[in-house]
C-alpha cells in the first residue's frame, strides 16, 4: 500500500511496484489525517471527509506506448482547515517532484471538482467531520439517524451526509436514512434513475457492512411519512436563503507571470479569441482562464520558483476574481495538448 510520510521525501514508500500496482488500480488515495499522510483505504474510494484533505494518484498509459503518466490530485474538504490546504499542496510539489515533474498537478475543492476528477468515481460521497471525529471505520449504530442525500450533478451522482432535519427531504432528489438498526431509501418523486441506482448500491454496501435491513419507499407511497420520526426539526427556524453566486463572464484570459528581483509580477496577455498558444513564453509561467478550469503552464526555462509555484499563482488569480474554488491544473511545456483541448471547448 501507498504510504506517505509528512516529515520527508525520503519517507515515500513509492517503488516500482507500487507505481504498477497503481496503473492496475487506476488510482491511488491517501488523506491528510492531523497531518500526517496515510492511505486511505480502497473500499472508501470516492468517500471523502469534509474537515480532510486527500490526494488522488491516477497513473495510466495511453495506447500503443510503456510510458507511464500521471494525474496527482489533491481535494481540498470545505472545513479543511488553511494547515491542511498548505500540507496537501505542499506534499502534491514534494510527489511531483519524487516523479520527476512528469505529473499534472490538479487542485480540487469541495463541490467544484473537475470533469476528470468526478470520472474516477461511480459516485463521490461527502461525509461530515474528519480525522478528529473519529469516523475512520464502519462504526456501530448511534442513537441520532443519519440522513445521506444522492443528487446527480449532470455527471457524476454525490452523496452529502448531512444533519437529519425534515427540511432536507424534497421531491428533486433520493435520500437514505440510517436509523440505527434500519436502512430506509427514500426516492423523491422528480428523482432521476442515476440517484435511485446510486443510492440502491450505496444501499446494499451500508447492509452489507452493517448486517442490517432496509426498505425503499417511493414518495407516492402511503409509508412515506412514517420516515419523518427519525428526522428533526430545525431549532430557530429555517436557515437563511442562499443567494448562488452569479455565473462567471464567459471570457477566455491569458496572465503572464514572472519573477524579478524576488518580486512576483503579473501582465495581462490576451483575453477572447485572441488567447492562443502561440502567445506563451519559455522564459515564464502563464495563467490561463477558461472560465471553468484554470490552467498554469509553466516554461521550460522558467525559473524554479516558477515552476514550484504554478498553483499558488493560480490561486491568488482566482482568489482576485472572486472565485477561488474553480478547479486549477499545472501543465509543464510539452503538455500543450491539454491547454489546446480545453482553448477549444
Amino acid at each position: 500500500m501507498l504510504s506517505i510520510s509528512l516529515l520527508s521525501l525520503q519517507q515515500y514508500e513509492i517503488t516500482p511496484q507500487i507505481l504498477k500496482r497503481n496503473q492496475e488500480a487506476d488510482y491511488t488515495s491517501v488523506e491528510y489525517k492531523q497531518f500526517k499522510v496515510q492511505t486511505w483505504p480502497e473500499n472508501e474510494y470516492g468517500t471523502f471527509y469534509s474537515g480532510d484533505s486527500y490526494i488522488v494518484l491516477n497513473t495510466y498509459i495511453k495506447p500503443g506506448e510503456d510510458k507511464l503518466r500521471y494525474d496527482l490530485h489533491f481535494w481540498i474538504g470545505k472545513y479543511s482547515t488553511q494547515d491542511e490546504y498548505g500540507t496537501a499542496a505542499y506534499k502534491t510539489v514534494e510527489l511531483d517532484c519524487f516523479l520527476n515533474d512528469e505529473p499534472v498537478q490538479h487542485r480540487e475543492t469541495q463541490g467544484h471538482e473537475s470533469s476528470l476528477f468526478k470520472s474516477y468515481f461511480p459516485s463521490i460521497t461527502i461525509r461530515k467531520g474528519g480525522a478528529k471525529s473519529g469516523f475512520r471505520h464502519v462504526e456501530e449504530a448511534k442513537a441520532e439517524p443519519k440522513l445521506y442525500h444522492f443528487s446527480n450533478d449532470g455527471r457524476t451522482v454525490k452523496v452529502y451526509e448531512k444533519t437529519p432535519y425534515k427540511e432536507y427531504l424534497t421531491s428533486d432528489d433520493v435520500f437514505i436514512i440510517d436509523s440505527g438498526d434500519h436502512l430506509y431509501q427514500c426516492n423523491g418523486a422528480k428523482c432521476d434513475k442515476m440517484e435511485k441506482f446510486s443510492a440502491a448500491a450505496y444501499l446494499q454496501d451500508l447492509e452489507t457492512k452493517r448486517k442490517v435491513r432496509s426498505t425503499i419507499l417511493d414518495e407516492q407511497t402511503d409509508g412515506f411519512d412514517s420516515i419523518m420520526q427519525y428526522l428533526k426539526d430545525r431549532d430557530g427556524g429555517k436557515p437563511k436563503k442562499v443567494v448562488p453566486k452569479p455565473q462567471r463572464e464567459s471570457i477566455k484570459r491569458m496572465l503572464e507571470i514572472s519573477e524579478e528581483g524576488g518580486q512576483c509580477k503579473i501582465d495581462d496577455v490576451a483575453e477572447g479569441d485572441s488567447v492562443c498558444l502561440g502567445l506563451l513564453n519559455p522564459d515564464n509561467c502563464f495563467i490561463v482562464d477558461v472560465v471553468k478550469h484554470v490552467f498554469v503552464w509553466v516554461g521550460g526555462r522558467a525559473s524554479q520558483k516558477e515552476k514550484q509555484n504554478g498553483l499558488g499563482y493560480a490561486h491568488n488569480y482566482l482568489k482576485g476574481v472572486g472565485y477561488p474554488d474553480v478547479p486549477i491544473s499545472v501543465l509543464k511545456q510539452g503538455m500543450d495538448h491539454l491547454l489546446i483541448d480545453a482553448l477549444q471547448q
